[in-house]
């Protein structure tokens, strides 16, 4: 199964060409600039037209219009995940967005103690702290999230949101992957990052 990864796109999804052939597309948040809702649409017409035989998203901190939205009407090989699952030919799938509202409270980091152990491939917005998330002398992950990556050890963890920081690390256990492709100045810079599991 191949997967390509992709994140950060801010609404800049129409100037990617030539995406290569892979059996799941998967976009680690940032799919809007504003937040709109007219961005979000956008992005869902465009992601659910696309060629793969499944398509997974998540929401990142610019993507403040789908906190609290449930998401109805989807392609029937497209997933919305929001602290849930997908299982796809035996893989499982979870997601975890990250909204400023739950930053800034409690919820989210109860919604990453909540990360289940079984998972295959975990899809956040936010690195975990000292993987690819470096930039302007600070790291930007988050410990809590590195501590039970750690500890359930999935094959693979997927993210972007810090966009200096692109690339691939690997671990004994997983492989992280940032693939924000929009450079700090939000111009294209990086192609999406190809996957196989």
């Amino acid at each position: 199964m191949l997967i390509l990864h992709l994140s950060d796109t801010h609404s800049k999804h129409d100037e990617l060409r030539n995406l290569p052939p892979a059996d799941i597309i998967i976009h680690s948040g940032d799919i809007s600039f504003a937040g709109s809702e007219n961005e979000v649409m956008d992005f869902i017409e465009w992601f659910g037209a696309l060629p793969y035989k499944y398509k997974i998203f998540i929401a990142g901190n610019h993507d403040d219009c789908l906190f609290g939205a449930t998401l109805d009407g989807l392609p029937q090989n497209c997933f919305y995940l929001c602290n849930s699952s997908v299982t796809i030919q035996g893989v499982k799938f979870y997601g975890l967005p990250m909204f400023m509202a739950d930053a800034m409270s409690d919820d989210y980091d109860t919604n990453i103690q909540n990360i289940p152990s079984d998972i295959t491939v975990l899809i956040t917005h936010q690195p975990p702290y000292g993987i690819l998330d470096y930039s302007g002398n600070i790291n930007y992950g988050d410990s809590n999230l590195l501590q039970i990556v750690l500890k359930s050890k999935p094959k693979y963890h997927l993210f972007g949101h810090i966009h200096g920081a692109y690339g691939i690390e690997k671990s004994e256990n997983t492989t992280f992957v940032n693939a924000a492709i929009l450079s700090e100045n939000y111009k294209l810079m990086y192609e999406p990052i190809l996957l196989k599991i």
